[in-house]
């Protein structure tokens, strides 16, 4: 497949054919990245404590340094001037120059992080299975929540509705929200542990993959699987356009929707150098590209069509400026939504409840309803009782207490009726009375006795 790489990168611009590299470190990896939102920068992280922060659209790195402890994870928060790492005990935040900002430790030993930029909460799972959302805004730890199925060392955010889902170990998915110490979903979605999962950036499609060499694509609108693909992945994630990458061992393969049909299928796939193991794969947003991190180093291939072409400055601006970049911060801080709006169904926020008031019975309803009550205790078989128990005029007797049974809740209802329908009246009147007076003899006028 270093062919087919090669044959695009002759096919494409120069520009382009800039943006195909690897990046050869032995010693330090396997490397986990991540994008900011416009693209535009990236931030690599070594299992061994190495931290790059990358220009993608210059090719220039903007600050390295070396933590010499351990890095599980490494995210960019709400843009490249600050990202959280998972380090070996706890999350450090760090800025653009390297310079640690603040050290999280109530988080514990984070396996995994995930950052709401429209929140402005970093998420995380600890190696105690536990999931924390914390507010940097304002530092308030907003929800510290024990999910009861263990460690997880795979964790994404839903787009659509920014619910946080989890994979265990068992095979189940649970999605959380911030303000609710229970899942709102749980699903059993592999007979085996989960390896990985992606959402697609609609948010209606969710892939995931488990050990019994299966990736399933789920549709979350019903809670279905569309379609069960054979093979094993380690990492996924979907492109702006729907390609779905796939990343085990030495191999990456890309899967997509082609020819209008909404069945996956393979578009291409990509060969790194045998004996690499990928650890991570992800789409650089806006751009053809998808980085790969692996054990020696990370790797930056072509994939034509999986990027969008057009982006929205309000939302992520490659070409920002400073300026540009500070007024947007402001902004987005004033828009900042609260925790509560995390909900699996979004649009429903800003619509208006059904009205749950009963309705009252008229009366034809309530009479008709009084009839069949009396016609069912007139009908009642009677038992057949011996030594004269069963005398007519006894039956007769009986049968009377059971259609003044049937009929008493009825009758206590009415009179409950008549009694408010009494107080109301006596109400107005004394609210009449009240009016004809001056305002400011009103205090002295006698209250009617009720």
């Amino acid at each position: 497949m270093e062919d087919k790489q090669e044959a695009i990168a002759a096919e494409v611009d120069i520009l382009s054919s800039r943006k195909q590299f690897d990046i050869v470190l032995p010693d330090l990896g396997p490397y986990t990245m991540d994008f900011s939102l416009s693209g535009r920068y990236m931030v690599a992280a070594g299992r061994k404590g190495h931290l790059a922060l990358l220009d993608m659209k210059n090719m220039d790195l903007i600050k390295e340094f070396q933590v010499r402890e351990t890095v599980r994870d490494v995210v960019f928060l709400h843009n490249q001037k600050l990202l959280a790492a998972a380090q070996k005990k706890y999350v450090y935040m760090y800025n653009e120059k390297g310079t640690e900002m603040h050290c999280l430790k109530e988080h514990g030993a984070v396996t995994k992080l995930q950052f709401l930029n429209k929140h402005f909460l970093l998420t995380s799972m600890n190696k105690l299975g536990q999931l924390h959302f914390q507010d940097i805004t304002t530092g308030i730890m907003i929800g510290n929540y024990r999910t009861g199925l263990g460690r997880s060392d795979t964790m994404r955010v839903n787009p659509f509705n920014n619910v946080v889902a989890v994979g265990h170990s068992g095979g189940t998915v649970s999605m959380w929200k911030p303000t609710s110490a229970a899942p709102l979903v749980k699903m059993l979605c592999h007979q085996g542990p989960l390896t990985a999962m992606a959402f697609h950036p609609n948010g209606h499609l969710m892939a995931t993959a488990g050990m019994e060499r299966k990736i399933k694509i789920w549709d979350l609108r019903k809670y279905e699987v569309v379609q069960t693909l054979s093979g094993h992945a380690k990492t996924l994630d979907f492109s702006h356009k729907g390609l779905l990458a796939t990343g085990t061992g030495s191999f990456v393969q890309i899967l997509g929707a082609l020819n209008g049909s909404s069945d996956y299928s393979r578009y291409m796939g990509h060969s790194i150098v045998k004996g690499y193991q990928i650890r991570n794969v992800s789409f650089r947003p806006y751009e053809d590209v998808l980085a790969i991190g692996h054990s020696m180093g990370w790797s930056s291939i072509l994939i034509p069509g999986s990027g969008e072409a057009n982006f929205d400055t309000w939302v992520a601006n490659p070409f920002e400026t400073r300026k540009q970049r500070n007024e947007k911060e402001v902004r987005s801080l004033l828009d900042k939504l609260p925790p509560e709006t995390i909900m699996l169904d979004p649009t429903k926020i800003g619509s208006v409840r059904p009205n749950r008031k009963k309705v009252k019975p008229t009366k034809q309803e309530k009479d008709a309803e009084l009839e069949s009550a009396v016609e069912g205790a007139k009908s009642r078989p009677m038992k057949k009782k011996t030594k004269g128990r069963s005398k007519p005029s006894k039956v007769a007797r009986k049968k009377q207490e059971i259609v003044a049974m049937a009929k008493k809740p009825f009758l206590d209802e009415q009179s409950r009726d008549i009694e408010m329908s009494k107080k109301k009246r006596k109400r107005n009147e004394v609210g009449e009375d009240q009016l004809l007076l001056q305002k400011s003899l009103q205090r002295f006028s006698k209250k009617v006795p009720s």
